[in-house]
């Protein structure tokens, strides 16, 4: 019976102007999308106030029934049948631009066709008066009855603005604490609070303040790992800590070059220079090259938090369950911007095919709009192991500022890759024939090198002896590499790079013609 909104979520900066625009031309259905009902409420009570002076916002729930924000008396109304009958006699009575909020309306209409029929004949009863009708859903699913009558607004997360002021009263409103934090470090407390809601960030400051009383650089630390906790639990989504620097992923001269000169591109300075917000790259390449690792690094080189959005746990059996889960990963995506999102595997939003209804479209659909229209500095980086299976559409320009292909490594970027991670594991490279073990390793990608050094250490551990050269050439010469035990996909790869559908990420790649392995 629901039938998914295709409106985009309001901008932050633009939600008190969107609701008072939607109100000044009469829309007599609105469906305000948040789960922060405390504020919603304020925020039409301000718009209400800005609407009309005579204005009155009435607010209905099944617990606390029907109230005036003015302190005007009215009728008794126990369910939200008749809630819905009080409301269109008050407005045709009084005619006055008046705004009804109505909190779990979503719940009534899902299951009872009679609200569903009273819902839509008060829209139609609305346009002869000046009220509006507003309902506080979770969810933007409406009922197809009303599709055509609702105009749907997702009210935003908090923006770095509004957390200020959070913060900013409860340190006002909180005796005995001592502030060790100067401007810029409140701002930073705030912008780490980015991405909760008004009700979260204000429990995470709170216990900030509680813990010892001092607002300091350590409540930083405190609230970010409060909202990891937070983004974690959204379906789909989750932090990732962006351990492997630069200097930490072997190769990818191209790519890296290309990351280090838009490096402060988010900032002011690069806004006045006339420079856009970089939007995204796409990486395609054979399975263990370093797509992951290189999503990693982009955060650690431009210090932005990594959030990670995995496509295929996205899908729930529930009608309209995977676009809103979608649609909210992206929500909180934007309110921690600017930030890296890491899009994995971006090619599993297909997987379904025909059999899921369309809901593997209708998401792919939903990224793509998102991708060409989102208004917070958000860096796309997806990644795909199965370019036959991504859609033309999703890698064009205009989404992408660029489409890397991560190549099976060279003799010289094995090499640097075997240096890194033997660094990784507090070994010194010098100590090793690398040379040596960067030909014999031909046609092997970065995760097969780095499966090598684990297993030639259990190797030398449970002999009892210090890892030796020996053991990294055993340990290599065991693994079958996807170059071989795939050739097939592998040389499909390439030859999709080689019509010029992707610019190299290295410098040099291992030769295209087949791999003779040592």
């Amino acid at each position: 019976m629901r039938r998914r909104s295709g409106q985009a979520a309001v901008p932050h900066a633009s939600i008190h102007d969107e609701l008072l625009l939607h109100l000044r031309a009469r829309a007599t259905l609105i469906v305000l999308v948040t789960v922060e009902e405390q504020r919603a409420l304020a925020v039409l009570d301000q718009v209400r106030r800005e609407l009309d002076a005579d204005a009155d916002l009435v607010v209905w729930d099944p617990a606390a029934r029907m109230r005036s924000m003015a302190g005007r008396k009215l009728p008794e109304a126990s369910t939200v049948e008749s809630a819905l009958d009080r409301i269109g006699e008050q407005a045709t009575h009084h005619r006055r631009p008046d705004v009804y909020a109505v909190c779990d309306l979503h719940e009534s209409w899902d299951r009872a066709p009679t609200v569903r029929r009273k819902l839509r004949s008060l829209a139609h009863r609305l346009t002869a008066t000046s009220a509006s009708l507003v309902a506080i859903s979770p969810t933007p699913d409406v009922p197809r009855e009303l599709a055509d009558e609702a105009v749907v607004i997702h009210l935003p997360l908090p923006d770095l603005a509004a957390m200020r002021v959070l913060l900013d009263h409860l340190v006002a409103s909180t005796p005995g604490v001592r502030v060790a934090l100067d401007a810029s470090g409140r701002d930073a407390l705030a912008r780490a609070a980015l991405g909760l809601t008004a009700s979260q960030a204000q429990r995470a400051f709170a216990r900030a303040l509680v813990r010892d009383h001092v607002l300091d650089a350590a409540d930083i630390t405190a609230v970010l790992a409060e909202k990891q906790a937070v983004v974690r639990a959204t379906p789909g989504l989750e932090f990732i800590d962006a351990e492997a620097g630069a200097l930490d992923v072997g190769g990818l001269e191209h790519l890296k070059e290309w990351l280090a000169l838009r490096r402060g591109a988010f900032g002011a300075e690069a806004a006045a220079f006339g420079l856009p917000s970089p939007k995204g790259i796409a990486l395609v390449g054979i399975p263990g090259s370093g797509k992951s690792m290189t999503a990693r690094m982009v955060g650690r080189m431009w210090q932005l938090p990594v959030l990670r959005l995995d496509m295929g746990s996205l899908f729930d059996s529930k009608l309209g369950e995977t676009e809103y889960r979608t649609r909210q990963a992206l929500r909180v995506a934007e309110a921690v911007a600017p930030s890296v999102l890491w899009i994995d595997e971006v090619e599993k939003v297909l997987s379904h095919g025909d059999q899921d209804g369309g809901t593997s479209m209708r998401v792919l659909g939903t990224v793509l709009t998102w991708m060409q229209e989102r208004p917070a500095p958000v860096f796309v980086v997806a990644t795909a192991n199965d370019v036959s299976r991504v859609p033309p559409e999703l890698l064009r320009r205009g989404r992408f500022d660029e489409v890397f292909f991560l190549d099976l490594p060279s003799e010289a970027e094995r090499v640097e890759i075997l240096r890194v991670q033997l660094r990784r594991r507090g070994r010194d490279p010098e100590s090793f024939d690398v040379a040596l073990l960067g030909r014999l390793s031909a046609g092997h990608v970065g995760a097969e090198l780095e499966q090598a050094v684990t297993d030639a250490l259990f190797r030398a551990f449970g002999h009892d002896r210090e890892l030796t050269t020996a053991d990294l050439a055993a340990a290599i010469g065991e693994v079958i590499p996807l170059s071989q035990s795939s050739k097939e996909r592998v040389a499909a790869l390439r030859a999709w790079q080689r019509d010029g559908r992707a610019r190299p990420a290295s410098a040099s790649s291992a030769p295209h013609p087949d791999l003779k392995l040592a």
